[in-house]
């Protein structure tokens, strides 16, 4: 049956339902049951008709060409996409032929299918963090290292003198202006000197060098303390009076003298005595705060020693096992320092008997022959039981510690080498003579 047919066929039953149509409604008006009857008869009729021929005309409808594969996909992308959005599996589907090539339908196309998660976004992998590099140990400079200017003006210069010569009147006149200019003092430079004639005439710069460590030595050795005997107590508390001239770094000193004694395990209590400097009081609450020690502080302007008299009186109520009492720090021809620094020793003497147990002396590398006179006015005050000669890593007349162990033989407690805490750091001779000696002899030492 062909397709005009089933066209006239329809047309027969379209008018035959649209008489039998008009008879039931004829007869309906007498019955209302049969005009309900007959309007479901005709709505029936006309939904099969309309289906009846959307049907032929979907089957008479070309298949889609290979040429519009778009739409193919399209269609495919409809049906994929709420499925991923469900999270659902994906069925494989066929993908369109290019070219009329003829593709196995088994195979599904790699671009269509998608599997399980692979529209989902990769969990993005943050590379582990690298723990944190740990830090290098500080290694604390030798102190050949901090005794270089000193080593480069007294034993370089001595090399260069030396150097393919060996010791005859011409040699010998050399070395005696090296030694005077090198802030050793008149008599140590003599004495030196004398030593040179004696050991090493005729010899070479071996020979000299050999002369000069051994007299330095000799020297030293007689104003070294006892070992052990740098941070020990005699009292309780042990009371340290610390004198000095401004900016000879004495409030330094006593602030890490105080930090090492605490690291022992100690109380200490500290007496900012230097009251007629300015900011001295504040410089040395700051380092109390630092070390943890109480400071006892008076008025600026005030008596020094009545802020004396309170550190004790604070020390012995606190049970503290050390009290260092600062100075004022005016210059050493000023007549009142010394009366001033011979009160304060007879206000301890009276409070605590043998008091002060140690009397420091605080000298700066960086004034030369000028700390010797220093030495001497201080020393008439009072006795002083030690020296502490500071600021050695930034000078080059560190020889004056030659002149001050030859002249006084006063034993040398501390020297400075830096800022930190841990450059107060005890005499040795040994130390200081090795240390002079391998910085002096290093290539080059005399030219920087």
């Amino acid at each position: 049956m062909n397709r005009d047919e089933i066209e006239r066929l329809l047309a027969g039953v379209l008018a035959q339902i649209r008489s039998a149509a008009e008879v039931a409604l004829s007869t309906a008006r007498a019955e209302p049951v049969f005009f309900v009857s007959a309007a479901a008869v005709l709505v029936l009729a006309l939904l099969l008709y309309y289906g009846v021929r959307r049907r032929r005309r979907s089957a008479v409808l070309p298949e889609p060409s290979a040429a519009s594969p778009p739409a193919v996909e399209s269609a495919q992308r409809l049906e994929i996409e709420p499925a991923i959005a469900l999270g659902e599996p994906l069925a494989p589907t066929s993908a369109p032929q290019e070219h009329g090539a003829a593709q196995d339908a088994s195979e599904p196309s790699p671009a269509l299918v998608a599997e399980p998660g692979e529209h989902e976004p990769a969990p993005v992998e943050l590379p582990a963090a690298a723990p944190p590099p740990e830090p290098e140990p500080v290694r604390p400079l030798r102190l050949r290292d901090r005794l270089r200017r000193t080593s480069e003006a007294l034993v370089g210069r001595l090399e260069q003198v030396l150097v393919g010569r060996r010791v005859d009147p011409a040699v010998l006149e050399d070395l005696e202006h090296v030694l005077y200019t090198a802030d050793l003092g008149v008599s140590t430079a003599e004495s030196l000197l004398a030593a040179v004639r004696k050991q090493a005439a005729g010899g070479d710069a071996e020979a000299v060098r050999g002369a000069l460590r051994a007299a330095m030595l000799e020297k030293l050795r007689r104003v070294e303390p006892q070992a052990g005997s740098a941070l020990a107590v005699t009292g309780k508390p042990h009371v340290i009076l610390v004198l000095g001239v401004n900016g000879s770094g004495k409030t330094t000193t006593i602030g890490k003298l105080a930090a090492r004694h605490v690291a022992a395990g100690r109380n200490v209590v500290l007496g900012a005595g230097d009251t007629f400097r300015a900011a001295a009081i504040e410089q040395l609450e700051a380092w109390g705060e630092r070390a943890g020690c109480q400071v006892i502080a008076g008025k600026p302007g005030g008596d020094p020693s009545a802020v004396a008299f309170d550190t004790v009186k604070a020390a012995l109520a606190r049970g503290a096992d050390v009290a260092i009492c600062d100075t004022a720090g005016r210059l050493q021809t000023k007549q009142p320092l010394v009366e001033e620094l011979r009160k304060i020793v007879r206000v301890l003497g009276r409070e605590i008997p043998g008091a002060p147990h140690e009397s420091l002396l605080v000298l700066d590398a960086n004034t030369g022959q000028n700390a010797i006179s220093q030495a001497r006015v201080f020393t008439e005050a009072g006795q002083v039981t030690g020296l502490v000669l500071t600021k050695l890593d930034g000078t080059a007349k560190g020889g004056v510690l030659l002149g001050l162990a030859d002249e006084f033989g006063i034993p040398v407690k501390y020297v400075g080498v830096g800022e930190g805490v841990g450059d107060l750091r005890d005499f040795s001779a040994d130390e200081f003579v090795e240390a002079l000696f391998e910085a002096g002899a290093e290539p080059g030492a005399a030219a920087r």
